[in-house]
């Protein structure tokens, strides 16, 4: 089991000397990060986070899932950014049959989306997960009001308790304050985690466990690649491979990241890592922009740009090895289509002879690009990959000379809003 990279397409792009020549930059990151005095070190608790988090933990929400599931038929989980991606990327990726479906509220604050969840919860019986560390952004917050506004027409008292979850501050902000005067049961979010790396913390464990996730399965994962890109030698670390290739690239001119997969149910997982290399990376007038696609879908819309447009992007692709399924193609005795060919081939063995095909007319059309491959779309891998992304953006801003762990513009943005809306 594990993750690889695959460097094929890289070749006459990105060269063993420039690799080498980032070793220094690459070895000063991994201090900053391992000895927490890099810039934003109060934000680097997701680095020990996989070995940090205790079994007990996991047992506690193991039982708490059986429990809601019991009583429950759906979850409305509130959040955004962080609170909502990881939680979304994560149930999309593992697909299947759920304990429970998740509904999400507070990552929009479009009045279609809200109507159809109170309605919701007027016709079954709903657990509300609501996460936010301060419990003042504006969509979660107002979302949150609507929501718990409708459970206490339908439910009070002890039947109302069990059934809404805070994920919040451990002694301060509105939510906190809500949880405790109400009595709601709530977890915590560290304080040294932010949000965009919180999906091993109970913002992402509590949702993922009460929907059916194996969240034993995705810590463990995520401790593998804590173990798996520890390693300071960048030659024996392809988390810091990944990490040096793209400052390669940048300084060359390759200003956008596309991350692009032929597998559907990694579509929520490059918006999780849109979210997390564009707001760790984008500042003071730094950052590749990442930018992603789902293939063979996107070669049909966004392939003639791929191949013939400005060549300021590369590709990182996003495959698995072996697929839960297999599907046969059948044979056609009159092979109009002229299909014949691959009659009694597997369907993902032709999905991956169009990735290759894409990839090698991508790199002679001056796109390089890269490959990381997980071998099986289940809890384990999933939790790998976003450690193996973490500890590459952790490293890679550090190269690029930002801090890789506040999000300024974001705060622009919030303060904006608040005073558009009147809130003091």
């Amino acid at each position: 089991m594990g993750i690889k990279l695959n460097t094929e397409y890289l070749k006459n792009f990105v060269s063993d000397v420039e690799l080498s020549a980032l070793t220094s930059a690459v070895t000063q990151a991994h201090k900053g990060l391992h000895e927490k005095t890099g810039a934003g070190s109060d934000f680097l608790g997701w680095v020990d986070l996989p070995s940090n988090t205790p079994d007990a933990l996991v047992s506690e929400l193991t039982a708490l899932a059986k429990e809601v599931q019991a009583h429950s038929q759906a979850i409305i989980s509130i959040g955004i950014g962080g609170s909502y991606l990881g939680i979304r990327s994560t149930l999309d990726f593992l697909g299947g049959d759920l304990k429970l479906p998740l509904h999400y509220a507070g990552h929009n604050m479009a009045t279609a989306d809200i109507v159809k969840l109170v309605k919701l919860i007027e016709q079954k019986h709903v657990t509300v997960v609501v996460i936010s560390k301060s419990g003042t952004t504006t969509e979660p917050a107002v979302a949150f009001r609507i929501i718990d506004g409708a459970m206490k027409k339908k439910y009070s008292g002890d039947e109302l308790k069990k059934r809404i979850i805070c994920v919040t501050d451990e002694k301060k902000g509105a939510l906190r304050q809500i949880a405790d005067k109400a009595g709601y049961r709530s977890y915590v979010i560290p304080d040294d985690v932010g949000g965009r790396f919180s999906v091993l913390t109970p913002v992402g464990l509590v949702p993922l466990a009460l929907a059916g996730v194996d969240i034993k399965a995705f810590v463990d994962g995520f401790r593998a690649g804590e173990k798996e890109y520890a390693n300071t030698d960048m030659k024996q670390n392809i988390c810091y491979q990944y990490a040096a290739i793209r400052n390669v690239l940048y300084r060359k001119g390759k200003v956008i990241e596309m991350m692009a997969s032929f597998y559907p149910n990694v579509q929520y997982v490059a918006e999780w890592w849109k979210q997390l290399y564009g707001e760790s990376e984008g500042k003071g007038g730094k950052g590749i922009f990442p930018a992603s696609t789902i293939l063979s879908t996107d070669l049909h819309s966004m392939g003639q740009m791929m191949q013939d447009g400005m060549r300021n992007i590369f590709e990182t692709f996003i495959m698995i090895d072996k697929v839960a399924d297999a599907v046969m193609i059948p044979t056609d005795p009159e092979d109009t289509d002229k299909f014949n060919c691959i009659a009694g081939k597997d369907l993902d063995w032709v999905n991956k002879q169009a990735y290759k095909a894409t990839a090698e007319a991508h790199y002679e059309g001056g796109v390089p690009n890269l490959v990381i491959t997980l071998d099986k779309a289940d809890a384990f891998h999933i939790g790998q990959l976003y450690y193996f992304f973490e500890k590459g953006v952790g490293i890679s801003g550090y190269i690029l000379g930002v801090n890789p762990f506040d999000q300024p513009g974001v705060e622009a943005y919030k303060k904006k809003m608040f005073a558009l809306l009147g809130k003091k």
